[in-house]
């Protein structure tokens, strides 16, 4: 099976990107080049059955795992998943052994309810005009992406939903973020409190949907650690209405 690296960047450090479900590398368009601002080199892997990594006859949330692995090297400085990224970074996290793990409001369960299912299913024949009556704080650009990434997707993935284990999410046993939005549908309050007394850092991003880093990019910059002190800090003031 080929997969798909993007990368930004050349430094010493590495930064790992995992997307979510019917999206792909593309998606970090803003937030790797700012990583590797920081001084990162960032490698965004396309998840099995997305952008340019080949699909599979059959998904499993250990086939989507070991894809990650086996594309990026251990023990990576950062590592960000977002939604369905941020489930396989989870399940992956004590193999992948990061210094930090971030998770952007992840699908730490994945639902198979058959709407939700549906609702994804029908996204395969979006428009622009689409992706901007669901997301109207994006930009043009991440609405391109967003259409561009639909195009490679392989949607046969969403048959097999229902055989994916949730996150084994306790205690954090490293350095653990969460970057929820507000509010946000996947992790309750309830449970972003119980998982703040188990050690992990949670923050929440005004007014922001689902995909954080495409409605407020600089916000999602702003919430990573570190922003109060190096470049993030910088980078979170620049204008990211492109298009």
């Amino acid at each position: 099976m080929a997969v798909h690296v993007r990368k930004w960047g050349a430094g010493p450090d590495v930064a790992v990107l995992i997307h979510g479900l019917g999206n792909s590398s593309e998606s970090w368009w803003q937030v790797g080049p700012a990583l590797a601002e920081r001084g990162y080199r960032v490698l965004a892997v396309d998840l099995p059955g997305h952008g340019g990594s080949s699909p599979l006859d059959e998904y499993s949330i250990g086939a989507l795992v070991d894809a990650v692995l086996g594309a990026v090297p251990h023990r990576p400085a950062l590592a960000i998943g977002h939604s369905l990224g941020g489930l396989v970074l989870a399940h992956a996290v004590d193999r992948l052994e990061p210094a930090l793990a971030v998770y952007e409001d992840p699908a730490f369960t994945i639902s198979a309810d058959p709407e939700v299912v549906q609702f994804f299913r029908g996204q395969k024949q979006w428009t622009d005009e689409d992706v901007a009556r669901h997301h109207p704080r994006w930009s043009a650009e991440s609405r391109r992406r967003k259409l561009a990434a639909l195009r490679d997707w392989d949607p046969g993935i969403l048959d097999g939903l229902g055989g994916f284990d949730a996150a084994p999410v306790d205690t954090a046993t490293i350095p653990s973020v969460l970057v929820l939005a507000d509010p946000s549908a996947l992790v309750p309050q309830a449970r972003a409190d119980e998982l703040r007394k188990r050690g992990f850092e949670v923050t929440t991003v005004a007014d922001t949907g689902h995909v954080v880093h495409f409605d407020d990019p600089a916000g999602f910059l702003a919430a990573l650690p570190g922003a109060d002190t190096d470049v993030f800090a910088a980078r979170a003031a620049v204008d990211f209405s492109i298009g």
